[in-house]
């Protein structure tokens, strides 16, 4: 089956570097949706919320092991390293896997003041989730109108 983005010409040789020749007028068509550092095998997924006073970051990291995570936070940017292994049973041969697996880092640039010495990790059920509570200066305010 064709798909309709094949149709258009384009100029590169990688679905990365291929640029279409209508990308002046259509600029997000013809762009990857994310991109993956040059030896990243894949990218878990992530979210990233904010509350009143705190931002959260989640990803989905089922089968990684969490004593050799590596979760930092330097200049505003929150960093998460990891890698999942490959099950493997000896004289088995696979014939297809859709399962991902290798090293992995996130960089996530978190766009307000954060308290450094109170971000906490958990994780539970395949998903890691960070809580990075917001400085006082970054906390929303309410302001009243007085009449």
């Amino acid at each position: 089956m064709t798909r309709i983005l094949d149709l258009i010409p384009s100029v590169g040789y990688t679905p990365w570097t291929r640029r279409s020749l209508f990308e002046p007028f259509f600029p997000v068509m013809s762009r990857p949706h994310f991109y993956v550092e040059e030896g990243t095998e894949w990218m878990p997924p992530s979210e990233i919320s904010e509350s009143e006073k705190e931002y959260i970051v989640t990803l989905e990291i089922p089968g990684v092991d969490m004593q050799g995570l590596d979760i930092s936070f330097t200049d505003g940017v929150l960093t998460i390293k990891g890698e999942k292994k490959r099950e493997t049973v000896e004289d088995e041969c696979c014939h297809c896997s859709e399962r991902y697996s290798g090293s992995f880092e996130r960089s996530f640039q978190i766009p307000g003041k954060v308290k450094g010495d109170e971000i906490d990790a958990t994780y539970k059920d395949g998903i890691l989730r960070v809580v990075l509570s917001k400085s006082e200066e970054s906390q929303v305010r309410k302001i009243e109108v007085k009449h």
